[in-house]
């Protein structure tokens, strides 16, 4: 499993010009899974994405998670963090999981999220998005589960 983080001032994601997920501080993640991965790794991801330090302190440090700041969450699927892009000039999405298996994972990942009890907001899988987002500093970063 793969999450692409995004700090953000504020996201949302809109399907059929109709808003379905909207937050303000915290961070937007993309959420993609790999034909290998399982459901035993979902834990060790969500606990990363809740306790990552990608927040500043009162020094401008990265040292706050967003169970400090007490952000929002906003996971949207994206099967094509898995596309690889080496060979040819069109990604091959042979390496992501299927859409069945895709679906599995990211819904046990939005759940143990919520555990958290941070707000957790989420796209649709499958649909066609638009995801509109102010990104905070930027801070991007991609976390591969082991």
């Amino acid at each position: 499993m793969r999450m692409l983080i995004q700090r953000v001032a504020s996201a949302r994601v809109d399907v059929d010009e109709k808003t379905i997920g909207s937050i303000g501080k915290g961070a937007l993640v993309f959420f993609g899974a790999h034909e290998k991965d399982a459901l035993t790794q979902v834990s060790w991801l969500a606990n990363k994405l809740i306790h990552l330090r990608i927040f500043t302190d009162e020094q401008g440090k990265m040292n706050l998670s967003l169970l400090d700041v007490k952000g929002s969450i906003l996971i949207v699927s994206q099967f094509t963090l898995y596309g690889d892009c080496r060979e040819g000039r069109r990604p091959s999405f042979s390496h992501a999981a299927q859409p069945e298996v895709a679906r599995s994972l990211y819904e046990a990942f939005i759940k143990e999220v919520r555990k958290s009890g941070l707000a957790v907001e989420t796209g649709e899988f499958g649909a066609l998005m638009h995801v509109h987002l102010i990104n905070d500093g930027p801070v991007t970063l991609i976390v591969d589960a082991p």
